[in-house]
């Protein structure tokens, strides 16, 4: 009885013990969103100059009043976005926006493009303009845009952009 009583008792316990590794590793398995905006000086010459916003899909009119139905329609789940100053001169604004699926993402950057788009080595695919870059990865479509053009501005978005890129 007693061998009975030990044995059922260590069968429970190592299935116990295999229910609460398979949960624990279950519920591990959600990427934790990581915060794309670098901290000043992580791109040369860039201050991060603002606190970042994240506006959810259903909000996303109190931002981008206009094209928030275009985001909507691809899938955009979330836009964060933060301003930036290069060398404390340059302003440029960063949008980060985490959609719902990678093909959300494609759509955007296609969507996104025109005659003059230079492609530039970031992501899984990216656009460059004299005044802005947009890229995505996986998910994520990253648009920055500078408020003027000076002959750096393209060199200084492009450090700004890899920063990023490095931090999806």
């Amino acid at each position: 009885m007693k061998f009975r009583l030990f044995k059922s008792l260590s069968s429970l316990l190592i299935l116990a013990v295999i229910a609460f590794v398979a949960f624990s590793g279950f519920s591990g398995c959600k990427k934790t969103p990581s915060n794309p905006f670098p901290e000043s000086g992580v791109a040369s010459g860039w201050q991060k100059a603002s606190d970042t916003r994240t506006f959810a899909a259903k909000d996303l009119w109190q931002y981008i009043d206009g094209d928030a139905e275009q985001y909507i329609s691809a899938g955009v789940v979330s836009t964060s976005t933060s301003d930036y100053k290069y060398q404390g001169h340059l302003e440029a604004v960063v949008d980060v926006h985490t959609m719902g699926d990678p093909a959300g993402a494609r759509k955007m950057l296609d969507a996104g493009q025109s005659n003059d788009a230079k492609p530039v080595q970031l992501g899984e695919a990216g656009v460059q303009y004299a005044q802005s870059i947009l890229f995505r990865k996986g998910s994520t479509l990253v648009r920055i845009v500078a408020y003027e053009a000076t002959p750096d501005t393209p060199q200084a978005l492009l450090a700004l952009a890899r920063a990023i890129e490095a931090k999806l």
